[in-house]
């Protein structure tokens, strides 16, 4: 079965995740997603895309930990260079991308809501956040850019160093989302909002895009090598070993 299902609604790309109900990221999901993104930035007939899940329970819990626990070094390397790719070319895309969060979106679910260019959250309790200090690792340098872009240095503060999930109303007074809505009008209105801004002229939205993601851009492709290999380093360390056994147990 395939881990990531694409619908079309006019000029307007669905992608759900489509992996089980949690849509855990494992390189199949990821390369199949960058497979998807390359698709839809080469199809002159799409004008936007819409990010979604398959299941209303989770958008993506992030990282398959149980999973990825066991790559070696230079396997595990390899799929977060991989991850970190595939996260920018979604940043980057030339056209508009909607992220429609029924489910919760935490860690590498909450990154890929952040790369999109607006996200809408069904109400109640669904949580977005990044844990990652819990596990005994830093923010990579793509999704630390993007937040302090998209929430201001204070709240990219707050949520980075308390690791904490937080509800659907939270998330909006931070400004970690763009609108919270009933869950059934989500996704209809991630495609309202895909298919009005991608009717824009294509050059003039994707030159006005680049002015916007150019800078971060600028400085993933700058600083991210020595930040990724921190990062490593921290994933293979004995503290952040024992941190991902014990969440692990949970998943």
């Amino acid at each position: 079965m395939s881990t990531i299902v694409v619908e079309y609604r006019d000029a307007v790309a669905v992608a759900k995740l489509n992996r089980g109900v949690t849509n855990a990221l494992d390189p199949e999901l990821v390369n199949e997603l960058g497979e998807v993104l390359r698709t839809i930035e080469q199809d002159s007939g799409v004008n936007g895309l819409v990010l979604a899940s398959a299941s209303d329970k989770f958008f993506s819990i992030g990282f398959d930990l149980p999973k990825l626990f066991e790559f070696p070094r230079p396997e595990f390397e390899k799929f977060f260079g991989l991850f970190n790719r595939v996260c920018l070319s979604l940043y980057t895309l030339s056209k508009p991308t909607v992220a429609a969060i029924t489910g919760h979106a935490t860690a590498g679910g909450c990154i890929l809501a952040l790369c999109c260019d607006y996200r809408f959250i069904a109400a109640g309790r669904k949580l977005m956040g990044l844990n990652e200090i819990k596990l005994g690792v830093p923010i990579p340098c793509l999704p630390d850019s993007i937040l302090r872009y998209v929430v201001g240095v204070r709240n990219a503060r707050d949520i980075i160093d308390s690791g904490e999930f937080y509800e659907s109303a939270a998330c909006l007074k931070m400004g970690l989302v763009d609108e919270v809505l009933p869950i059934e009008e989500v996704l209809t209105r991630a495609v309202e909002k895909a298919r009005s801004v991608g009717s824009s002229p294509r050059e003039a939205f994707a030159l006005t895009k680049r002015s916007h993601v150019e800078e971060v851009e600028r400085r993933v492709l700058t600083d991210s090598e020595e930040q990724d290999r921190v990062f490593l380093d921290c994933w293979y360390s004995a503290e952040a070993r024992r941190r991902l056994r014990e969440t692990i147990k949970k998943f």
